[in-house]
């Protein structure tokens, strides 16, 4: 059986730089992030607030699904974290 995915979006601070990714395990992805474990664009840009995540259970649709967000314009990006999370909360804590 194939593992979940999940699809989510850091951001560097209200309506910051955004970083969107995928992961079988978000809790260690994004703590990785967080205390800068990874080299690359969160570490340089300080993006480490979890603000948005979606589970998927098919992981070519999540693959598909990120692809497809990180296409999207910053508009339609930040109406999507807005939905679920106005205050831009960091969601991290309540994985």
């Amino acid at each position: 059986m194939q593992k979940s995915l999940f699809v989510y979006i850091l951001a560097s601070k209200t309506n910051g730089t955004l970083y969107i990714g995928v992961s079988n395990d978000l809790k260690r992805r994004v703590y990785e992030h967080k205390n800068d474990l990874l080299e690359g664009f969160t570490k340089e840009y300080q993006v480490h607030r979890l603000v948005y995540f979606e589970k998927i259970d098919d992981p070519s649709q999540a693959i598909l699904r990120e692809k497809r967000l990180k296409k999207w314009n910053r508009a339609w990006k930040i109406r999507l974290i807005e939905e679920k999370n106005p205050e831009w909360e960091d969601l991290y804590d309540k994985l």
